[in-house]
């Protein structure tokens, strides 16, 4: 008599073992909680997955950088000139991912109105624009500095980020103050806001029409610094600088109207308004 064959089919079954694919750990916290135009969002980030994850903001990737075993960082700029509204940050792991809601809220800025005589908008050299849209695209895999931002000058704020223009009566659609001018006497020591890279020097007889006398500081992961209408200038190309450090003094040259400072702050080469990091900057 033939024996039943189901039991050690089951046996067989059962000592069969069940491979369970597993499931990364991921968390995204996100600062500021409500953002207005020209602030910068940071993105704090923990994985167990071997990859980085990778972060989208509507439809632009934004770079993600390790800062510690599974801890990642992503900082996203908004500017005056983005619409307030409703977006979605996305942070992909290798397993899961988490959508977050952000809004946007609208900000006011000032307004001025501005004429200009016949030529005086045709400022400016293609060799200027270049250097200076090449340094504003720098991202560096590394850091340079933490904690928050220091005043580059002592001066009063004479113009604050994100002042919107009317050019001869007509209303400049793209155009924001992209940064802080501070007002001070020519000579007046220029510090560094941060430690960085000198990754930028223009001088005014070499083309730099419209910035005049420049510095840029590459502070690493995508944030810079550029320092404007100088008078002197005390560094190289290629020279680390730490937060403080004296790099040039206030002057009055290329398109400026009197002795001030500007001063530019950027992220993933967008301008952004510098003073909430000079409160808080980057742990």
């Amino acid at each position: 008599m033939l024996r039943p064959l189901l039991p050690s089919f089951l046996s067989v079954v059962a000592l069969t073992p069940v491979i369970v694919q597993p499931t990364d750990v991921l968390t995204a916290t996100v600062t500021p909680l409500a953002p207005r135009q020209g602030d910068t969002l940071q993105v704090s980030i923990q994985s167990s997955a071997e990859t980085p994850p990778q972060v989208r903001f509507g439809p632009r990737t934004i770079p993600v950088f390790a800062i510690g075993a599974g801890q990642y960082r992503a900082l996203i700029p908004t500017t005056p000139v983005l619409k307030p509204g409703g977006y979605l940050l996305t942070v992909q792991g290798a397993t899961q991912a988490r959508r977050i809601p952000i809004e946007v809220a609208r900000r006011s800025f000032p307004v001025q109105r501005i004429w200009l005589p016949p030529g005086k908008s045709d400022l400016g050299t293609d060799f200027e624009f270049d250097r200076v849209d090449a340094f504003k695209a720098l991202i560096t895999p590394e850091l340079f500095w933490t904690g928050p931002l220091r005043r580059p000058a002592p001066g009063r704020i004479s113009t604050g980020y994100g002042v919107r223009r009317y050019y001869n009566g007509v209303f400049a659609e793209d155009y924001f103050h992209r940064g802080l001018d501070y007002a001070d006497a020519t000579g007046t020591p220029v510090r560094a806001p941060a430690a960085g890279r000198i990754a930028l020097v223009g001088y005014e007889q070499q083309g730099f029409e419209v910035h005049g006398n420049t510095i840029g500081i590459d502070h690493g992961q995508g944030i810079a610094s550029i320092l404007i209408h100088l008078n002197r200038i005390n560094v190289r190309e290629g020279q680390f600088v730490q937060a403080g450090d004296v790099i040039g003094t206030v002057g009055n040259t290329g398109a400026s109207t009197g002795p001030h400072l500007h001063w530019g702050f950027y992220v993933l080469g967008e301008s952004v308004d510098p003073t909430p990091w000079l409160q808080r900057g980057l742990n």
